[in-house]
């Protein structure tokens, strides 16, 4: 099997084009395969790209190939069995021709599929295009900026409590150095004249008097320099730096009651990882909370949520009550962006159904960005997907869908997340 590696450089945009060129030419299977590798992933598991693989006839291309008969002119190496005008025979066809689809090689390989590599936001680029987070009008990155001041250097302007002592007492020295150095250099040379003229036996009163007043005379120059200026004075600065509040929260929440089998639980588990991938295309930090729940709810790890085993009976307003005291304790809505998904085969008991249509629509809603429930389960539905579809009636981001098998998912997960027709650019 061959290699081949493109190490042509990107400063020309020649990989990169070609690399897009392929992606848009064989979107449709790349698509597929990225769909088909969600399953293999864990929740939080985006830190890495995919290999793709297209199979081997998705790639073909039409060839021209010589048939049978005809005339062929054909060039021959030199031997001493044949002369210029000889026929040669056609030789006979191959036997046993084998019955599956493909080339023979005469290497003794096939052709193997063609698999390459994309990266992390190519694979989340492909998987989620045409979908949006719903509810982001009021809390998109751009409006939920907070700033805070942070020193920005020195500036010759500003109040007097913003005063660098010590700045400007450096910008004074520099200053007066610059001013007076050609005079104090001036200066030393007239006192070492005065004083060799002094020590001189000779009698010279009248050069050492003029020395005299000279030195006097720099010395009062050096002196009308002031000692600051309010040319020296620097003020500290102080600007606004932009802080994004790009912080989430994703909240799973699990019916692991006794009706709930590891099947189930695969597809719920599918779902949750399309969620915190597509979150982390708007958000640079997400928190990720597990509550499980049969009659009692627990706040559990990813491994516990999604494999310990639980029997008994369901009260899914004990998961509820549970995200709503961890979001009072841990993730204030002012701070946190809240999303929440829900996973449950349906199961509730009936008295409690109305309980949990409450705690949603007074603790949980009014603070959240967006709420969806799944129901997974071949069954007719009962009284828990019955409130909540009064919910779903007032309530523009909660929404629900139903999942029969593995294949329901992505679809699902696109009807929840697509676009809005109507929305306003």
């Amino acid at each position: 099997m061959a290699n081949f590696i493109d190490r042509r450089l990107n400063s020309k945009n020649k990989s990169t084009v070609n690399r897009q060129r392929f992606i848009k030419r064989y979107k449709s299977q790349i698509k597929k395969s990225v769909e088909q590798a969600i399953n293999n992933r864990g929740v939080t598991d985006v830190d890495r790209g995919e290999n793709i693989t297209i199979t081997k006839k998705d790639l073909s291309e039409p060839v021209f190939h010589q048939g049978k008969g005809g005339v062929k002119d054909r060039v021959h190496p030199g031997n001493d069995q044949f002369v210029a005008g000889d026929q040669i025979k056609r030789p006979p066809q191959q036997q046993g021709q084998g019955s599956g689809q493909g080339d023979a090689s005469n290497s003794g390989e096939g052709d193997d599929d063609f698999v390459f590599s994309i990266s992390k936001d190519e694979y989340l680029n492909l998987l989620f295009e045409d979908l949006e987070l719903p509810n982001l009008e009021k809390n998109q990155l751009d409006k939920l900026i907070d700033y805070k001041t942070v020193r920005s250097g020195y500036c010759a302007e500003g109040v007097a409590s913003n005063i660098d002592i010590v700045k400007s007492l450096q910008g004074s020295i520099a200053r007066r150095i610059a001013m007076t150095s050609s005079k104090r250099k001036k200066l030393q040379e007239l006192e070492l004249e005065l004083s060799l003229l002094v020590d001189d036996k000779l009698d010279h009163i009248q050069e050492i008097k003029n020395l005299k007043k000279e030195i006097e005379i720099i010395n009062k120059k050096i002196a009308k320099v002031p000692f600051i200026d309010t040319f020296d004075l620097r003020f500290r600065n102080y600007t606004k730096q932009a802080v994004p509040t790009s912080k989430a929260v994703m909240f799973c929440l699990m019916d692991v009651s006794g009706s709930m089998d590891q099947a189930t639980k695969d597809i719920a588990k599918r779902f949750y990882i399309l969620l915190y991938l597509f979150l982390t295309r708007t958000y640079k930090t997400i928190d990720v909370v597990y509550i499980r729940h049969h009659t009692q709810a627990k706040e559990v790890d990813e491994q516990e949520f999604f494999y310990s085993q639980e029997t008994g009976g369901t009260i899914a307003s004990s998961a509820l009550d549970l995200m709503a005291k961890i979001m009072d304790e841990r993730y204030n809505e002012n701070e946190w962006n809240i999303y929440a998904a829900q996973a449950s085969d349906g199961d509730n008991w009936a008295d409690d159904s109305p309980r949990c249509k409450k705690l949603l629509t007074e603790n949980i809603l009014p603070k959240s960005r967006y709420f969806s429930y799944i129901e997974i389960t071949q069954r007719p539905h009962q009284t828990l997907w019955q409130q909540y579809k009064e919910v779903a009636t007032t309530t523009d981001h909660f929404a629900m869908q139903h999942i029969k098998t593995v294949e329901d998912i992505y679809p699902v997960f696109r009807e929840l997340f697509r676009k809005s027709k109507n929305k306003v650019a």
